[in-house]
């Protein structure tokens, strides 16, 4: 069982960045993590994924251009920046890990844990 944790949510200017961090714990068996977000009343949705095996990134055509996703080689910890937030941003962000396959990696079911979430709010 893999423990994640996100952190880096807030209230975030327009036109600013906001930088969310995932860390994860336990039976560490995943090669891949996988951003996703969910605003108030709409599905969760995909926004980024890393898998470090073959170093395969993925975007949403939403922040493609305007955010990257990395992570820390030692701390395991993997990172998604988005850069100029709308308030179209504004939702709960959830990082889920696993080991999916190519086809899965934009997908929800390609991810066997979950965090809690972060809420992001893009306002001033």
């Amino acid at each position: 069982q893999v423990h994640l944790v996100e952190s880096g949510g807030g209230l975030v200017q327009p036109g600013g960045s906001l930088r969310l961090s995932c860390a994860a714990s336990g039976s560490i068996d995943i090669n891949a993590m996988g951003w996703f977000r969910q605003a108030a009343g709409k599905e969760r949705e995909f926004v980024a994924a890393f898998r470090w095996t073959d170093k395969k990134k993925y975007y949403a055509d939403s922040v493609r251009g305007r955010s990257s996703i990395s992570r820390d080689k030692d701390s395991g910890a993997v990172w998604l920046q988005i850069d100029n937030v709308q308030p179209e941003d504004t939702a709960v962000y959830y990082c889920g890990a696993g080991r999916p396959i190519v086809s899965t990696m934009a997908t929800m079911r390609g991810y066997s844990s979950w965090g809690q979430g972060t809420q992001v709010t893009v306002g001033s």
